[in-house]
């Protein structure tokens, strides 16, 4: 059983590395190469707002699903896995409409801002935060 635990991680690991891997293919985001160029003085990229905003609510949702599988198969608990799912939903509910301002303002509130707001839309690193808070937990839990 064990064995199939850790499968089922290594599973929402590959799911996660998939949606970055496949981002350009699946994901509707004229920001990527905007983000990607080492030149920060390109002209901001033409797009859709109902498309930009769609696309990333259903990479969250992408994210947000493989992390849960991390999180419930590492630790075995439902109550955990669903405070790990309001967690990161309460950060992609602060950093969605930061970044969407940012975009909005073309970004005049600074470039590493936005971008850095933009990792915390797309990309699962609350779950980076959340694992160990969760391994720490069930330690004091096995201690008491």
């Amino acid at each position: 059983m064990k064995i199939l635990n850790w499968f089922l991680v290594l599973a929402g690991v590959c799911g996660l590395v998939g949606v970055r891997m496949l981002e350009d293919a699946i994901f509707y985001d004229p920001f990527l190469n905007y983000f990607h160029e080492a030149n920060k003085n390109i002209s901001l990229p033409q797009f859709e707002w109902g498309k930009l905003i769609l696309s990333h609510l259903f990479r969250f949702i992408l994210n947000l699903f493989f992390s849960c599988i991390i999180i419930h198969f590492l630790f075995k608990n439902k109550e955990w896995t669903m405070q790990g799912a309001i967690l990161i939903t309460i950060i992609f509910a602060i950093t969605f409409p930061i970044y969407l301002y940012c975009i909005y303002n073309q970004f005049e509130i600074g470039y590493l801002f936005s971008f850095y707001m933009r990792r915390f839309v797309i990309q699962p690193l609350i779950l980076l935060l959340i694992v160990p808070l969760f391994y720490y937990r069930k330690q004091m839990l096995q201690k008491n």
